[in-house]
């Protein structure tokens, strides 16, 4: 089925037929219609599926059928500002051609100018829980005539840290209205907590034993967590052209990688919760730009951010939550796209390795590595500070030749 046999409105096909979206995915064939027919879903679908606008084409349908001008007809939920950003421009990409209004609200950003705007008039509003209240508080933001709430990143949303933001949420929407959840992964415990906030929801799951696009292939390779740099500096000087998304574990860890990127005359940047919103906004565009080609980020980034065509994902440290790994290597092979996703993994590590191989069902492939390689890599670096690794290379390479030499003298 194309997107032109719809039942949506001309406006939208024609945005489609602009971006090159001829048929739907999986999560979109099968959300989209029971969306339109005002139907409570609970989506889970592999990354890079195409969610967001799973439930953005619809909406836009419903609220133009509708009417705009009316006050805030929808509000999508997610954790990050990132993903608010995102989202907000996906909906007025879609929403090109329609009269609709669509506001990202998120914190570390001066509100003036979104208050500004809810005061013209917005008929969908993207947003982090913190700068909802804040508004709504103010008395700026009025939710009385929601009729769609999207939880995107559903189960990160109904986690500890944002269930309770979620149950006060709801105190100011209409109790009838349609609720749409979101994700790539989901829990038992947050299974109930969705279906606690729902009515007969229609669920939807995609590829339920592989949360991971079949475009991404899988590798590790064991390595002493002070070498990590070395194999890091190598993978990227051997793939000069390609772009490289790298997760480390905490902003501290972040800073000392681009660092020692930055010894080696390697161009990076860093994205972590330490950078306020103009920088981390910034950063972004500076990848998605090609201004630099190896982003050094935190699991801030791991949540929906869609950056176009990262080509390798490298986990230089382990997830501290096993299906944090799904969200993270989702970030590359997205549509259509091939890619590939490589774990640095210290011994230290290897029973989170075990942990996220349960919970994708399957083992990693492994990346042997020979002792020959292995000395190579750490020869070969360009850190002054290592030089010393090099020195004792060619101590051993010479001890080598002069010990083949007197034996063959003999």
């Amino acid at each position: 089925m194309k997107f032109e046999e719809y039942h949506i409105i001309p406006e939208i096909k024609q945005s489609l037929n602009d971006l090159g979206f001829k048929r739907p995915t999986d999560i979109q064939f099968k959300a989209i219609p029971n969306i339109l027919n005002g139907e409570d879903v609970l989506a889970i679908a592999q990354t890079g599926t195409g969610k967001t606008a799973a439930f953005a084409i619809p909406i836009l349908h419903l609220i133009s059928k509708a009417g705009v001008g009316q006050g805030v007809q929808a509000i999508v939920m997610v954790p990050t500002h990132e993903l608010a950003i995102q989202i907000t421009e996906v909906f007025d990409k879609l929403g090109k051609y329609t009269d609709i209004k669509t506001l990202g609200i998120y914190g570390g950003v001066d509100q003036d100018p979104q208050i500004e705007q809810l005061k013209q008039g917005v008929d969908i509003v993207i947003a982090t829980p913190g700068r909802v209240f804040d508004l709504v508080n103010q008395g700026y933001l009025n939710l009385r005539d929601i009729k769609v709430l999207v939880l995107d990143e559903a189960d990160l949303m109904l986690d500890l840290g944002f269930y309770q933001d979620i149950n006060d949420l709801i105190k100011y929407l209409p109790r009838y209205r349609q609720t749409l959840f979101f994700s790539a992964t989901i829990n038992e415990k947050i299974k109930k907590l969705a279906y606690s906030l729902v009515r007969n929801a229609i669920r939807i799951q995609i590829s339920p034993k592989d949360p991971v696009s079949k475009n991404v292939t899988h590798s590790v390779m064991f390595v002493s967590m002070d070498d990590k740099r070395f194999f890091l500096e190598r993978v990227v000087n051997e793939n000069p052209e390609s772009r490289i998304l790298v997760f480390v574990r905490t902003k501290v860890r972040a800073e000392r990688v681009f660092e020692a990127m930055n010894r080696v005359g390697i161009k990076s940047q860093t994205m972590h919760g330490g950078k306020d919103q103009g920088s981390r906004l910034e950063v972004m565009n500076g990848y998605k730009n090609g201004d630099f080609k190896l982003l050094i980020a935190t699991d801030i980034s791991a949540r929906g951010v869609d950056i176009a065509n990262v080509d390798y994902v490298i986990n230089y440290d382990l997830p501290d939550v096993a299906e944090n790994y799904v969200h993270r290597v989702g970030r590359t092979g997205r549509g259509n796209n091939k890619g590939v996703a490589v774990s640095f993994c210290s011994p230290e590590e290897k029973p989170i390795l075990e942990e996220i191989e349960q919970f994708m069902n399957k083992e990693i492939s492994v990346l042997e590595v020979a002792k020959a390689d292995y000395s190579e890599t750490l020869a070969l670096t360009d850190d002054v500070n290592d030089n010393w690794k090099k020195l004792i290379a060619d101590a051993e390479k010479e001890d080598k030749l002069y010990k083949a030499k007197k034996k063959k003298k003999k």
